[in-house]
């Protein structure tokens, strides 16, 4: 999520993944996929900053991520080292709400 800044001086979140479009009109007007339009106090090249840098922001942690070694998970700590006790992963139904 990235910070902006609407005309009234309010701060809200904006999930970047969901912009469609920018324009400048002259205000800066961010579109989003489903068509919803918000009309921010940042300019265009500030926005697409802002998105970058998110963006880079999440490859490097990612990056980071897969340099870690991994760490061992409550599960895997219960069982024995042996070959032959390998736990397969288990699917889980879940169960709906009746309406």
């Amino acid at each position: 999520m990235i910070l902006v800044t609407r005309i009234n001086g309010s701060v809200f979140a904006l999930n970047p993944d969901l912009v469609e479009r920018v324009d400048c009109t002259p205000d800066t007007v961010v579109t989003l996929v489903d068509g919803t339009k918000y009309i921010i106090s940042e300019s265009v090249p500030e926005f697409v900053d802002s998105v970058r840098h998110y963006r880079a922001s999440l490859i490097a942690q990612a990056s980071r991520m897969e340099t870690e070694p991994a760490t061992p998970t409550h599960s895997s700590l219960a069982t024995s080292s042996s070959a032959d006790d390998e736990i397969d992963a288990k699917v889980l139904p879940l169960h709906r709400k009746e309406r």
